[in-house]
C-alpha cells in the first residue's frame, strides 16, 4: 500500500524465513566473519574467470537461503536480484541454473534493498507465496569493469572503496516467524555533478540523505523511531558527508545508532580498504548476515537499511558524464505491531 509520496507499507508483514551469505577470504578476515554462512578461501572458486566465480557465489547463497527456509527451488515463485556486471550477467546466469521465474533489477550497490523491497511487495500484494531476493559483487570483476584490473596494481586514493566479494540472499514469505519487512521507501536519482569514480561515497551521500528524509516524512517519524539505521555503502567519506547534510537539515541523525555497512565489514586497522567497502554484496551480506542475526538475538527490534548505489557505467565515465546516484530504504522489524 502506498504511504505518503514514495513509500510502501506492507500491512501483511512479509516474513524473511531464510537467508544466506557467502563471502571471500578477505571478508572472512574482517570483524563480521562469524556472521557469514560460508567463507571461501579462494575468490576464484575453481572457475576460469572472475565473472564465473561471482555467479557461483550467488548460486551458493541462493540455494542455501532456500534450504534454510525449508523449501525447494520449485516452491519459489519469483527470483528478484541484480549485480554490477554488464547487463547483470552474474544474476541472470545464476537464474539460468536456478530455473526460477526471474525479475532482474539494477540499482548498483542499492540493489540489495531494491530487490528486497520488490520481493516484499510481491508477497504483500499476494502476487507470490515465496520470493527470493539477492545481490552480489566481486572485487576483481568490479575493478576490471569500472576501474583497472587488479593485475594492473594501480594505487588508490584515500577516497576509493574496496568492492566486497560476496553474495547475500533472502527468502520472503506470506507467513513466518520473522523478522518482517514492514515498509520501503523508493529513492530518486540524485546527481551532484561528481565525476570521480574513486569518490563514490561523496557522490552517493546526498541520495542517501534524500531517501531517508523522504522516509521520515512519508511515515511522519524521527530517526529515533529505529534502534539502528544503516547506510550501505557510503564508507568513511560518504558517511561523514551524510552526517553533515543531516546537521544542515536539522535532522537528529546523530541521536540514534547510525552506521554504514561499508565501515562495518572490514577492519581499518588491519585491512587496506581505503575509505571502506562497496559493491552490491556489501549491504547484502552485512544485512542478511550480521544485522538479521543480531535481530534474532534480540539486540535490535526495528532497523532501517538504506542501500546506496552509484549508477555510472564505463561508457558514461568515458563520455565525461557525472555520477547519478540512488538509495532505497527498507525497514525490518522483529516484533512489529499488526495493523
Amino acid at each position: 500500500m502506498l504511504k505518503g509520496h514514495q513509500s510502501w507499507v506492507f500491512e501483511h508483514l512479509p516474513s524473511i524465513i531464510g537467508t544466506a551469505t557467502v563471502v571471500g577470504p578477505f571478508e572472512g578476515d574482517g570483524p563480521l566473519s562469524a556472521d557469514f554462512d560460508i567463507v571461501h578461501g579462494d575468490i576464484r572458486l575453481g572457475q576460469d574467470s572472475w565473472e564465473k566465480a561471482e555467479k557461483t557465489f550467488l548460486e551458493e547463497a541462493a540455494k542455501l537461503a532456500i534450504e534454510n527456509a525449508g523449501l525447494t527451488k520449485e516452491q519459489i515463485n519469483f527470483f528478484v536480484g541484480g549485480d554490477l556486471m554488464n547487463q547483470i550477467i552474474s544474476t541472470s546466469f545464476a537464474a539460468r541454473s536456478l530455473m526460477i521465474p526471474y525479475l532482474g533489477v539494477f540499482g548498483a550497490c542499492s540493489t540489495s534493498m531494491e530487490s528486497l523491497a520488490v520481493a516484499a511487495n510481491l508477497i504483500n500484494s499476494r502476487s507470490a507465496k515465496f520470493a527470493l531476493s539477492s545481490a552480489c559483487s566481486h572485487n576483481a570483476t568490479a575493478e576490471k569493469q569500472f576501474r583497472y584490473p587488479t593485475e594492473y596494481g594501480s594505487q588508490k586514493p584515500p577516497t576509493a572503496q574496496y568492492t566486497v566479494t560476496g553474495a547475500g540472499a533472502s527468502v520472503v514469505a506470506q507467513e513466518g516467524q520473522g523478522p518482517y519487512v514492514t515498509s520501503a521507501t523508493i529513492g530518486r536519482v540524485i546527481d551532484m555533478g561528481i565525476t570521480d569514480p574513486f569518490n563514490m561515497g561523496a557522490a552517493m551521500a546526498p541520495a542517501a540523505v534524500d531517501t531517508m528524509q523522504a522516509h521520515f516524512r512519508d511515515f511522519e517519524i524521527e530517526p529515533g523511531h529505529y534502534d539502528l539505521i544503516v547506510t550501505g555503502d557510503l564508507a568513511k567519506v560518504g558517511y561523514e558527508i551524510a552526517c553533515e547534510l543531516f546537521d544542515e537539515h536539522k535532522v537528529p541523525i546523530r541521536q540514534t545508532d547510525f552506521r554504514d555497512c561499508g565501515m562495518m565489514i572490514f577492519d581499518y586497522e588491519k585491512q587496506s580498504v581505503q575509505a571502506g567497502a562497496s559493491g552490491c554484496g556489501c549491504s547484502a551480506v552485512v544485512t542478511y548476515g550480521h544485522l538479521l542475526r543480531r535481530m534474532r538475538d534480540q539486540e535490535w527490534n526495528r532497523i532501517l537499511v538504506v542501500a546506496t548505489g552509484a549508477l555510472l557505467s564505463p561508457l558514461s565515465y568515458q563520455q565525461g558524464e557525472s555520477i547519478p546516484c540512488i538509495a532505497h530504504a527498507v525497514s525490518i522489524e522483529r516484533e512489529p505491531k499488526k495493523a
